[in-house]
């Protein structure tokens, strides 16, 4: 049963190496993703899931001690999910960026991952959390996403009218643990709007179904024009 989760956003930004001589811009979102990590850690949980937006070939669970890396950016950083022998496939940058919040928290108890497809169908994600949520009996989710990529003209997707509303809809559900307003977000409107986060946050209404937990949003914010939250549960 989901005990706990904490939600955060996923963009190698977050690591200060990636992000060079911007990593103060994000300062205040790295200090509300250890604040929700600590929410995870008083949790307890017997198994901590990783999950996050994955492209198809990296979709699916990974095992504790899987490897990932941002070479990618330019950086010399190797990260590892948990402990264990892991696997070949190497982490998503998602789950990357996951476990090196976990590795900065110094994060100690069983860990697994989970590669979300973008375009997973709402009912499919659900599906998936409740598979995650019944993998222990108290289970904890890190669920990586990013809101819109369209909330200003130089953002990654230009600017979108819509994409301000849609990630205020997002924002209130994930600080008000919200089952129900996530399993409404839109499918096709989150799409058009590159709203990376729509099934990792999906999959996490899923797991919540039957649990009761009281949400806060820590942090709220665009900057590159994309949308971040970060938010605890418990």
């Amino acid at each position: 049963m989901l005990v706990a989760a904490a939600v955060c956003p996923c963009p190698p930004l977050l690591v200060p190496d990636v992000a060079a001589g911007a990593a103060p811009e994000l300062d205040a979102a790295r200090t509300a993703c250890s604040d929700a990590l600590g929410v995870l850690a008083a949790a307890r949980p017997d198994l901590l899931v990783v999950i996050g937006p994955a492209e198809q070939h990296s979709q699916g669970p990974y095992a504790s001690g899987a490897t990932g890396s941002f070479h990618g950016f330019g950086v010399d950083i190797d990260v590892t999910l948990g402990t264990g022998e892991g696997q070949e496939r190497p982490l998503p940058p998602s789950l990357a960026v996951g476990a090196w919040l976990l590795t900065r928290a110094q994060w100690d108890s069983p860990v697994e991952g989970f590669g979300v497809g973008e375009p997973l169908s709402p009912e499919r994600c659900l599906a998936v959390g409740r598979e995650l949520g019944a993998r222990a009996k108290r289970v904890a989710l890190l669920v990586m996403g990013d809101g819109s990529a369209c909330r200003t003209l130089k953002a990654p997707g230009y600017l979108d009218e819509r994409a301000a509303d849609f990630d205020a809809q997002a924002a209130r559900a994930l600080g008000a643990a919200d089952v129900e307003a996530l399993k409404a977000l839109d499918e096709s409107l989150a799409y058009e709007l590159k709203a990376a986060g729509r099934a990792s946050w999906q999959v996490l209404a899923g797991a919540a179904e039957g649990a009761v937990l009281a949400g806060q949003l820590l942090y709220e914010d665009a900057p590159y024009g994309v949308g971040y939250f970060v938010a605890a549960w418990s």
